[in-house]
């Protein structure tokens, strides 16, 4: 695996959207990224709407930094992983203040990934790191074109490895992406973004 050069910016903050057969991975993920990361990573998962969801308690059950579920106008917070909410989407307002909203479903999906990276990158611009993993429908693939203009670095989960390979291949087929990354490899390399 090769190291992260990233125009030697500083990368402010991660996204990871995924859908089916992605929970195993990110939580493969959790248990080896470090506890002090110098940026906060929000998690984008497609679910059902559940008012009852323990995805956040399970999640902080394999990670060593806090886990929270993303609140309307929350400020976020260096070292935190937060899991946008179900039925909702989740905008920036800036760097550290998000919003919840709850218009039409894109991609049949609320949360919405395509969502979430595009205002993502228009806070963050080249200082936006942007990850896909395994999924059955193509959501997030127009939020790393998005990303790609603004400068941002994309990172898709090698297909091959998916358990549902749809979303990571239509990654690849429409974008330059900088990193196919294997699920053993992903905690490292976002372990390097570190500062």
């Amino acid at each position: 695996m090769m190291a992260v050069e990233h125009k030697g910016k500083k990368i402010k903050m991660l996204l990871i959207g995924g859908s089916a057969g992605s929970l195993k991975v990110i939580l493969a993920m959790l248990p080896n990224l470090r506890s002090d990361l110098s940026f906060p990573i929000l998690i984008i998962l497609h679910r059902k709407p559940d008012p009852d969801s323990v995805l956040d308690v399970l999640l902080m059950n394999y990670s060593n930094s806090p886990v929270l579920e993303a609140g309307d106008k929350m400020v976020l917070q260096a070292g935190t992983i937060y899991l946008v909410p179900s039925d909702y989407h989740l905008l920036f307002e800036n760097e550290q203040l998000v919003s919840l909203d709850c218009s039409e479903k894109l991609n049949y999906s609320r949360p919405s990934i395509d969502v979430s990276f595009q205002s993502a990158a228009q806070v963050f611009s080249d200082n936006l790191a942007a990850m896909l993993l395994s999924g059955a429908n193509a959501d997030g693939v127009e939020g790393l074109k998005y990303v790609k203009q603004r400068g941002g670095l994309l990172l898709v989960q090698d297909p091959e490895t998916a358990e549902v390979s749809y979303m990571p291949q239509r990654a690849l087929e429409h974008n330059t992406v900088d990193y196919v990354l294997k699920p053993h490899e992903m905690a490292t390399f976002v372990n390097q973004f570190n500062r």
